[in-house]
């Protein structure tokens, strides 16, 4: 049994959709990002960033449990561990690494920030905005040159690097993106979007999606990591 520590957002999604595609047996375990459940004590001793999501694997190598933050590493963990969602070539496998941390590193920090200046942000910062939505169409242009004649980031199969990536195109329309601009991103949302497991992974935890904009005080300042969220 996998324990998922959880909340549906972009980074969450990406687990959610592994785990039901890989038909692995989990159960979810909420970590209420506005609230500042990430800050908890028993949640850092495994989860030290104090970001989810996290998993705990009570059957992991060699059988003994094992806990895992970041994911792209959670990803990595459920390829190696089940064998699938990886390609066998090497070559294959390598490009599958490349796309994956263009997503931890670029793709969704980046749209992150858009999201965060565009439609969270107290004051309007046309900056932000303009620096973050260019970077935005910036990092959709690389993905649909990417996609060009292509059914998957890599290969002829669903890998991770897709996984990965899928859910922070979910709300495009925020993040300044006219998604008609990028027609092999847009063919390619909708293929994955038909999957049953990816229809499931994002069912996961839809009674607990608020809008995030409606937070206010102190339940702000922890969700965007201001005043003692820091500590």
């Amino acid at each position: 049994m996998i324990e998922l520590y959880y909340w549906p957002t972009p980074n969450g999604y990406k687990i959610s959709i592994a785990l039901e595609e890989l038909g692995l047996d989990y159960e979810v375990k909420p970590i209420n990002i506005g609230k500042g459940d990430q800050f908890a004590p028993e949640f850092l001793a495994f989860s030290p960033n104090n970001r989810m999501p996290a998993i705990i694997d009570h059957d992991g190598p060699d059988g003994a449990p094992v806990s895992i933050f970041e994911s792209g590493a959670i990803l990595l963990y459920l390829a190696q561990k089940t064998g699938k969602l990886m390609p066998s070539a090497t070559r294959e496998q390598i490009e599958v690494t490349e796309w994956l941390m263009w997503q931890m590193g670029g793709f969704g920090p980046m749209l992150g920030q858009a999201h965060h200046f565009i439609k969270y942000a107290k004051e309007h910062n046309a900056y932000g905005i303009e620096r973050y939505g260019n970077e935005a169409n910036r990092l959709y242009g690389v993905l649909d040159r990417r996609l060009e004649g292509r059914e998957f980031i890599v290969g002829s199969e669903l890998t991770i690097a897709d996984i990965a990536i899928l859910p922070w195109t979910r709300t495009y329309q925020d993040q300044h993106v006219d998604i008609e601009e990028y027609q092999n991103v847009k063919t390619w949302r909708a293929r994955l979007f038909q999957r049953p497991a990816f229809q499931a992974g994002y069912k996961v935890g839809a009674e607990w999606r608020e809008d995030l904009a409606k937070l206010t005080g102190a339940e702000w300042d922890k969700m965007f990591g201001m005043g003692d969220a820091k500590s």
